[in-house]
């Protein structure tokens, strides 16, 4: 970072928290590090944020909006992978005790540390030597992996279950599936999007808003049949060739339609929701020139993943991951199918009816009932999952974890021809997430504007009208001779709109006025004057072009 971009940085960041957009969290007690607030602007600016997102979302028509808890069980997050994986890996400096990522430590020395194994960033540690960012000492101990998760109890007293503040809103929606399913008629491809907060303890929170323990997300769960073709219409892109950042090949510019009949984007719905997610970070303000795609490498990319991408917005911190789009196949509804016993499938019925022969093993029941009692069912389902060329007696090991030995007077031979017309699979699922914060901070910090006439630095804030955070300003020229009734009369009319803010200011010069006005983004100021009193109208003031014109207040 150049000492002008640091010195940007700074001024940026007072006039947020001088201006009640971000500020420190708890800072009267010495605040505390990934927790931050959104202030008295900042409050309503995250609040327009996710509801343009909900409406990007939404729009589609097959979406629908859900709320689930942000205190979740222990057993839902076993069965997602996070009790076993959600970890990065951490380093202490033994001088300063200060602990840092392993990762981060290491990124002047390597391309892509976050993508190596815990080994090999040992490896690199001790031969890089990195000094420590608190102390400049250069003394760490051994690398280990530090779980990310706030871990929380469910209950009081004995009755208390472990739990965690969850790290993600997505595996609420994942549970909640059958619901899902039923409520849009057993039919797919369906969604299903949250707006909330994740909690993530992070190791070493940094770059201001980049890196927070808690943190505003939003995600979306699009779940798909795998055996059909999808079929999504780019026309509406084919004016935009963006940057892609593709695996194998480097940047690369293409239209999404293009990079998808290429095969750079390998699955075409997830090209579809990347195009639709350039639309929404462009509707809210990011610089399209500055928005990138980049592809997952094959040895960064989930086990369960066939394609992923992180939309990169460039800004004062350079390039920052904002959102990941992945198709995760069937693996969140396999894995808590698995760990609970609950179908979590739909139903897809075949063009034309299949005859297959069955060529297996069935229980007795007359036999293994009485031999296995409260198993025996358990023993049946396992018995017809075995090979044709199965002998017997056979250990078998049942999901319950019990051992059976299975003779063969317990078992029959099944070998029938059937029709069948359809059948149950796991759906597939493409997965949009956001994070929230992030995006807020790059529409901040690409609407902010130092230049005002004649090179002088003025503070203008460019918000997009679609989030800035209020709407108007409306100011009395001065508060006498009934200015500052008739002005706050106007004031309380746009309160009473749908959706709108205004704000009365009657403080100081009106040029004063005005420069607090741009620099919390309101686009559009009303002055009431004495000319206001005769034949009212008003004064409305552009906030980037800073041109003015008469208004009627009923008109307005």
């Amino acid at each position: 970072m150049t000492d002008e971009t640091t010195a940007r940085l700074e001024r940026l960041s007072g006039m947020l928290k001088r201006r009640g957009i971000l500020l420190p969290a708890f800072e009267i007690h010495g605040g505390a590090k990934g927790l931050y607030d959104f202030g008295p602007v900042g409050g309503r600016l995250r609040n327009r944020v996710n509801q343009t997102w909900l409406n990007h979302w939404l729009s589609l028509g097959n979406i629908v909006e859900l709320s689930c808890p942000t205190v979740t069980p222990y057993a839902v997050l076993e069965a997602s992978g996070h009790v076993g994986e959600f970890s990065d890996f951490m380093t202490m400096c033994s001088a300063c005790e200060e602990a840092s990522r392993a990762d981060t430590l290491l990124e002047s020395f390597h391309p892509n540390p976050d993508s190596l194994s815990k080994g090999d960033l040992q490896l690199l540690l001790d031969q890089s030597q990195p000094p420590c960012p608190s102390c400049n000492a250069v003394e760490w101990t051994e690398i280990t992996a530090q779980n990310l998760m706030f871990n929380t109890t469910i209950g009081a007293g004995r009755s208390g279950r472990p739990g965690f503040l969850r790290p993600e809103t997505a595996q609420g929606m994942f549970t909640s599936f059958p619901a899902l399913y039923r409520h849009n008629r057993e039919r797919l491809p369906f969604g299903a999007v949250q707006v909330g907060k994740g909690y993530r303890n992070e190791i070493s929170p940094r770059q201001g808003m980049i890196r927070l323990r808690e943190f505003n997300m939003a995600e979306l769960e699009y779940f798909i049949n795998p055996h059909e073709t999808a079929q999504h219409d780019f026309s509406a892109w084919d004016n935009h060739v963006i940057t892609l950042i593709a695996d194998e090949q480097g940047e690369v510019k293409r239209t999404f339609k293009e990079a998808v009949e290429q095969g750079i984007i390998r699955h075409e719905t997830v090209g579809f929701f990347m195009a639709k997610t350039f639309d929404f970070l462009t509707q809210v303000g990011i610089d399209a020139q500055r928005l990138r795609f980049r592809q997952h490498e094959a040895d960064e990319m989930a086990h369960y993943a066939s394609d992923c991408w992180d939309a990169e917005i460039h800004g004062s911190y350079g390039w920052i991951e904002c959102v990941g789009i992945a198709h995760r196949g069937c693996y969140d509804l396999e894995a808590h199918e698995n760990a609970t016993g609950k179908t979590l499938r739909a139903r897809r019925e075949f063009d034309e009816p299949k005859v297959v022969e069955i060529d297996g093993w069935t229980t007795d029941g007359a036999k293994a009932g009485p031999a296995f009692r409260a198993l025996a069912g358990a023993v049946k389902a396992a018995v017809e999952n075995l090979p044709s060329s199965t002998e017997f007696p056979r250990q078998i090991a049942l999901d319950s974890g019990d051992q059976v030995t299975v003779e063969l007077e317990h078992v029959k031979r099944v070998q029938r021809t059937e029709t069948i017309s359809g059948e149950w699979y796991i759906p597939h699922v493409v997965e949009p997430a956001f994070g929230i914060d992030r995006i807020i901070w790059h529409i901040l910090d690409h609407a902010y504007d130092e230049e005002g006439k004649d090179g002088e630095q003025y503070t203008t804030l460019r918000l997009s009208e679609n989030v800035a955070p209020v709407d108007y300003c409306v100011f009395p020229l001065f508060e006498k001779d009934g200015m500052g009734e008739l002005a706050k009369t106007i004031h309380a009319g746009l309160c009473l709109k749908p959706n709108i803010v205004s704000m009365y200011d009657s403080s100081g010069s009106i040029g004063r006025r005005y420069a607090r006005a741009d620099e919390i983004g309101v686009p559009h100021c009303i002055t009431v004057d004495h000319q206001s009193l005769e034949d009212q109208t008003v004064t409305v003031r552009a906030r980037d072009t800073g041109e003015q014109h008469r208004v009627h207040i009923d008109e307005l």
